[in-house]
């Protein structure tokens, strides 16, 4: 998929048509992944635009530490000496506000689009601890299983805490293992069984059993919402 620059809406020569083509181009790109039910990284990435133009109408210039992970020290540069230029220019900046504000409201639909799936997924997601909850619930493995499907996806995590300005953080890092396949009358228990026969240097690991009721990309949707589910199962423990 084609990405757009966190400075697209100034970069170039500043005109709405042209702007505006650009924009559409890239969110057929967005649709089509939606359509697929496919959500990541399309979703994050549409929101980051999304408020990047928002911060972008509330200030007259970017600030650095805003979106650290996505503007660097040179994006942010051309994009302070962009708009002071255009300040002295009436007619640019009337046609950067008419851009900024259509895509304003172009990028929030589609992100409201993408919350309506992600929202959904959700809901056809059950998580649940496999067994007696470890002390250590921490770290162990995600056992992942879609409707009408006998593969077990099985993934290694550990849930990592941080601060930052202040502010708690969590990662959650995961390793995707061999999958497994459930047998025949097989239970989550038996599951968890072999899996701790398998790897046998964790102890007494935490499991986790995740199931979706629907059929949809595994990379792109199912593993970031189980992923976002264990996060708040293992928290709220």
């Amino acid at each position: 998929m084609k990405q757009l620059s966190a400075t697209w809406f100034t970069d170039g020569y500043i005109d709405f048509e042209l702007k505006k083509y650009t924009l559409l181009a890239y969110l057929q790109q967005i649709q089509k992944c939606f359509h697929e039910t496919a959500l990541y990284p399309s979703l994050a990435d549409v929101i980051f635009h999304y408020q990047n133009l928002v911060q972008f109408k509330q200030s007259k210039q970017l600030l650095q530490n805003q979106f650290p992970k996505k503007i660097t020290g040179f994006e942010m540069q051309k994009l302070q000496l962009v708009y002071e230029q255009m300040m002295a220019d009436a007619e640019v900046m009337k046609a950067l506000e008419e851009i900024v504000d259509y895509a304003e409201g172009k990028l929030k639909n589609t992100i409201e689009e993408g919350t309506c799936i992600y929202e959904f997924i959700e809901k056809q997601l059950t998580i649940e601890p496999v067994g007696i909850v470890s002390l250590r619930n921490e770290e162990g493995f995600l056992l992942l299983e879609m409707e009408e499907d006998a593969t077990i996806h099985l993934y290694q995590f550990k849930l990592s805490f941080y601060e930052r300005h202040h502010e708690p953080y969590r990662t959650l890092r995961t390793e995707a293992l061999p999958p497994m396949r459930r047998q025949m009358m097989q239970t989550n228990h038996q599951l968890k069984l072999e899996v701790v026969k398998q790897y046998p240097y964790f102890g007494n690991p935490a499991v986790y059993f995740a199931y979706v009721g629907w059929q949809c990309p595994l990379q792109e949707t199912v593993l970031p919402i189980a992923k976002r589910s264990l996060v708040k199962k293992i928290t709220a423990a």
